[in-house]
C-alpha cells in the first residue's frame, strides 16, 4: 500500500493539474482541497479525483480560467454562472462575496449553476466558520445524477445532495458534512475501484433488497443508495434530498432530476450570517460551547469511552496522517499511475 505525506501528495497533484494545462494558481488551490480531503479521511473526495477532473478537461466539460459570471446581484445576494469552473475555485470565490456581504448585512444567500464538482462540501462552511460566520451549504448533481431511490421503491430518482453547515466556537469551527443518502456515492466508487464490498446499510440492488455488492450500480436494472436513515426512517433521508434538491437546482438556474441530457455539473446554494448582527457573537459562542461541553460530558454506555460530536473523527484522521503519510489502495493509486504516465508526470518517490 503506498504511503505518501500531505506535502508530496500536493506537489504531485498540482503537476498533474499544470501538465493538464490548468494555470499554475488554480492547480495549487485545487490539489491542496483535494489532498485536504484525504488528511480527513474523506478519500472519496481527495485525489482519486483528479483522473475524473483530467478527462472532464480533456472533453471541455471543465474550463480552466474562467471568472465568476454573476447573473443577478443585490446588497444580500448573489447568483452566478459557473462557466463549468473549478468547483474548488468558483466555491472559493462565492463564500468570499456572501461573507462580505453577510458582515454588514448580517445575512447572504447566493448561488452558483454550471459549477465543477466542489469536493468536501465541509471545506466552503469551514472557510465561514473560521472568519467568524455561520453557514450552510447544499449541492445537487444538476439531475445528470440519479443514485438514490424513495423508500419503497426500485428506481433511482435524485442523487446523494449534500449538505454542511459550520459554525464558530471558542474552539475553533464546529462542522456537520453529511450526504442525505446512506453514503456518499464517491464511497461506492471507492469501493468499486478497491474491489471490496460495501459495509451493510449502504445499498439496495434492482429489486430492492439489501446488498454489500457496489457492483449493483453497474448493473441492469442498476441497484441505489439507500437514504439516510436506510431500511427504518429513510424517508426522512429523501425527503430531506428532494427538498435540497429542489431548492438548489430550482434557485440556481441549474435542474433537477429527471434532465436526460443534462450537463455532468454541481449546483450550489450557500447561506451566510453573521451571529453580531443577530444575537451578538459572544451569545452565539457562550451557546455553542455550553452546548458541546453538556454534550460531551454528558452519560454514557459502559463501553463508550467518549462521546464523538460532528468533526472529531476528521481531526484525529488528519493529525494521524500529517503525521504518518497518506495511504492508498492499489487500485486507486494506480488510476493516478496511469494518469501521470499520459501527461509525462514523475511519480513522487516513496518515503
Amino acid at each position: 500500500m503506498p504511503i505518501y505525506s500531505a506535502f508530496a501528495l500536493k506537489h504531485f497533484a498540482t503537476q498533474l493539474f499544470q501538465a493538464a494545462s490548468v494555470p499554475a494558481d488554480e492547480a495549487e488551490i485545487v490539489a491542496a482541497s483535494l489532498v485536504e480531503a484525504n488528511l480527513r479521511g474523506h478519500d472519496s473526495h481527495g485525489v482519486m479525483r483528479i483522473r475524473d477532473y483530467v478527462r472532464q478537461l480533456r472533453l471541455g466539460e471543465l474550463m480552466p480560467g474562467v471568472e465568476l459570471a454573476v447573473r443577478t446581484e443585490t446588497a444580500a445576494m448573489l447568483a452566478a454562472d459557473a462557466q463549468f469552473g473549478f468547483g474548488q475555485i468558483q466555491a472559493r470565490r462565492l463564500m468570499t462575496r456572501l461573507m462580505d456581504k453577510a458582515s454588514s448585512l448580517g445575512i447572504a444567500s447566493g448561488t452558483l449553476m454550471r459549477c465543477g464538482h466542489i469536493g468536501r462540501v465541509g471545506e466552503w462552511v469551514e472557510l465561514a466558520a473560521e472568519a467568524g460566520f455561520a453557514a450552510l451549504v447544499a449541492v445537487n448533481d444538476n439531475g445528470s445524477l440519479r443514485v438514490v431511490a424513495p423508500p419503497g421503491g426500485t428506481e433511482p430518482q435524485i442523487s446523494t445532495n449534500p449538505l454542511a453547515i459550520g459554525v464558530p466556537t471558542s474552539d475553533g469551527p464546529l462542522v456537520l458534512d453529511i450526504s442525505t443518502s446512506a453514503v456518499a456515492n464517491g464511497k461506492i466508487r471507492l469501493a468499486l475501484a478497491e474491489g471490496v464490498p460495501c459495509p451493510d446499510g449502504w445499498l439496495l440492488d434492482g429489486e430492492g433488497n439489501s446488498t454489500n455488492d457496489p457492483n449493483v450500480r453497474r448493473a441492469e436494472p442498476c441497484g441505489t443508495i439507500q437514504p439516510l436513515g436506510g431500511t427504518q426512517a429513510g424517508y426522512k433521508g429523501f425527503g430531506l434530498g428532494l427538498m435540497l434538491d429542489i431548492l438548489v437546482g430550482g434557485l440556481s438556474g441549474g435542474f433537477c432530476p429527471p434532465q436526460e441530457d443534462a450537463d455532468s455539473c454541481n449546483n450550489v446554494l450557500a447561506i451566510v450570517w453573521q451571529p453580531q448582527q443577530f444575537g451578538g457573537t459572544e451569545h452565539f459562542l457562550m451557546q455553542a460551547d455550553q452546548l458541546i461541553t453538556s454534550t460531551r460530558n454528558s452519560r454514557r454506555k459502559a463501553a463508550v469511552e467518549r462521546i464523538r460530536l460532528p468533526g472529531d473523527r476528521s481531526r484525529e484522521v488528519r493529525e494521524q496522517r500529517l503525521r504518518d503519510g497518506i495511504p492508498f489502495d492499489e487500485g486507486n493509486w494506480q488510476r493516478l499511475v496511469k494518469t501521470a504516465a499520459e501527461l509525462n508526470v514523475s511519480l513522487p518517490a516513496v518515503p
